[in-house]
């Protein structure tokens, strides 16, 4: 199982909490973008998304590059192909608990049929007479 750093790890996940930042992320995923363009889609100004942006950077997620007077942001990768190979433990945990499940629910549904089918004899009771 791979292991972040609990700094890197707890600095990762801050900046993922955020519902602004994941999105600013998706932005990225498509190639860089102006601090403008990230803030754009939610009519912030410059200084309110340079904290969202100082968060991601904080936590390795993006890289911040000047050029003249404008700063350009690009997505860095690894620590979140890290955070998904830490997640992937416990996803890996559910779907086997999950597994469990459907197999103990198909096999009270065979119970059931088995015990209906046990019920519904051929026959009604009175047709002796």
């Amino acid at each position: 199982m791979v292991e972040l750093e609990t700094p890197q790890m707890d600095s990762v996940f801050h900046a993922l909490g955020d519902a602004t930042r994941r999105h600013m992320l998706r932005d990225l995923a498509g190639g860089e973008r102006t601090v403008s363009q990230l803030a754009q889609p939610f009519a912030m100004s410059l200084a309110a998304a340079s904290k969202h942006i100082k968060a991601l950077e904080n936590a390795g997620l993006i890289r911040r590059e000047v050029r003249g007077r404008t700063h350009v942001c690009r997505l860095e990768p690894a620590p979140l192909a890290s955070a998904h190979q830490w997640l992937g433990f416990y996803e890996r945990f559910w779907t086997n608990r999950l597994d469990v499940l459907e197999r103990l629910l198909r096999e009270e549904d065979a119970r059931k049929a088995q015990d209906d089918s046990k019920k519904s004899p051929n026959s009604k009771e009175g047709d002796d007479q």
